[in-house]
Formats: structure tokens, C-alpha cells, sequence
């Protein structure tokens, strides 16, 4: 049976007994209904995780000690995905297949012909929706590896990042672009009919497997030694 995931502050997982409470502990105890004796999976989003015995239940919290620990080393090279501002769902829609297939960074991306624009109260709620949205396909996607939602990118600071990256991929819709078919294992285009471009890389070990349509969504891809 898979064991459900929750998500702990860094350092947690040092100690033998790990309480895990606000947000995380709520949702255990009341939407999961997570009992003592049962066993789930504690993460810190940066590599380490372990699996661990629940040995108490309050109201809003627990406390679970460790069984077996895990260390997992980065991916290399990282993945970092720029995405332009889409609208309406599509941008809740972005976030959280590219979470799923591995993107180590997403960059929000104001592009000059943006429909959609972030600014003051409006901007910061949509960062942290796009936050959470990437926080929950982590633990779907049962990620040990959280991807960083950055904040907002101007063109001149994509440019940025785009110059420093190992490699750079731009997907857009225009010309015969029909989809972009994305796995764990590698990235082709598909341009009408013909592949054109056929070269792999592994970008995750989430297991997430992916058909991503180009009309709804277009940004930048760079992978990045660096960041």
C-alpha cells in the first residue's frame, strides 16, 4: 500500500520522534483520519524523507517516530521551467503538471504581451497560489525534491537565466507546433508530424508520465548546472 506523504520543517526529520502539526498535522488527523500504529511518509521538500510510525494523535497534530530514513541526492541537471502568466485555469493547470514530470524550478514570467498582469495584492496571492498548487503535486507526486516557485520574472530577467543554463528549449505555439510530449525519461517536439527534435534526459524519478498540449501553455525551458 502506498503511504500517504506530509511535509515537515527542515530539520525535523533529525530526531527520532517527529511531531507534525499546523497545516500538515490538520490534515492527517482530520481529512486523513491518520491513526496511531499506521505508518506515512515525512518529508522536508529537500531531499530527506523517512518513513515513520505514528505513536500519537491530538487534535490537530501527531507524533510519529522514525522507522527507516532516506537521503536522495538532487537531480543534476536541474530543470528550470519558465512560464509565461496564462489565463484562467491554465496556469493552475501549468504548475502542476510541471511539478509532476520534475521541473526543479518554475519561473513565473511576465511577458510583454500578457494578458494576465501581477501586481500589488493580486500578485502576491497568485505567487502564493502557484506555491501551493506546487506544494500539493510534490506530495501527489510523492517528491522528496520540492520544487522553488520563484517570484516574478521580468523578460530582461529570464534573459538572465536563459544565458547562464547549460541548455536552453523555447516551446511555443507558433508555427505547426501541435504538442509537447514529455516523460521522465525524455522530451521530444512534435511539429505536425515530423519529430524534429529527438535528444534525452532525465529530468525526475517521480514516475510521472505526461501529455502536455502546446496550446495551453508556452515558456521556456533551460536546464541549469547552477541555477
Amino acid at each position: 500500500m502506498t503511504l500517504p506523504v506530509f511535509v515537515v520543517p527542515p530539520g525535523a526529520l533529525a530526531a527520532d520522534s517527529v511531531t507534525l502539526d499546523g497545516d500538515e498535522g490538520r490534515h492527517a488527523v482530520v481529512v486523513k483520519r491518520i491513526r496511531v500504529g499506521e505508518h506515512l511518509v515525512l518529508t522536508d521538500g529537500r531531499g530527506e524523507s523517512a518513513e515513520c510510525e505514528v505513536m500519537s494523535v491530538a487534535k490537530g497534530s501527531l507524533v510519529a517516530d522514525v522507522v527507516v530514513r532516506r537521503s536522495t541526492s538532487p537531480a543534476q541537471p536541474r530543470l528550470v521551467v519558465v512560464q509565461a502568466i496564462p489565463k484562467g485555469d491554465h496556469a493552475e493547470r501549468a504548475v502542476d503538471l510541471l511539478t509532476e514530470i520534475g521541473a526543479d524550478v518554475i519561473v513565473p514570467w511576465a511577458a510583454e504581451r500578457n494578458v494576465v498582469t501581477w501586481k500589488g495584492d493580486r500578485g502576491a496571492k497568485a505567487l502564493n497560489r502557484w506555491r501551493s498548487i506546487a506544494l500539493a503535486a510534490a506530495k501527489q507526486s510523492r517528491r522528496v525534491w520540492h520544487p522553488e516557485v520563484l517570484d516574478l520574472h521580468s523578460t530582461q530577467d529570464v534573459a538572465g537565466l536563459v544565458e547562464h543554463a547549460v541548455a536552453a528549449y523555447v516551446l511555443t505555439r507558433s508555427g505547426n507546433a501541435s504538442r509537447v510530449v514529455i516523460n521522465v525519461l525524455s522530451v521530444a517536439l512534435v511539429l505536425g508530424s515530423l519529430a524534429v527534435a529527438v535528444q534525452t534526459y532525465r529530468v525526475g524519478d517521480s514516475g510521472a508520465r505526461a501529455v502536455w498540449s502546446a496550446t495551453s501553455t508556452a515558456g521556456v525551458g533551460s536546464a541549469s548546472e547552477d541555477g
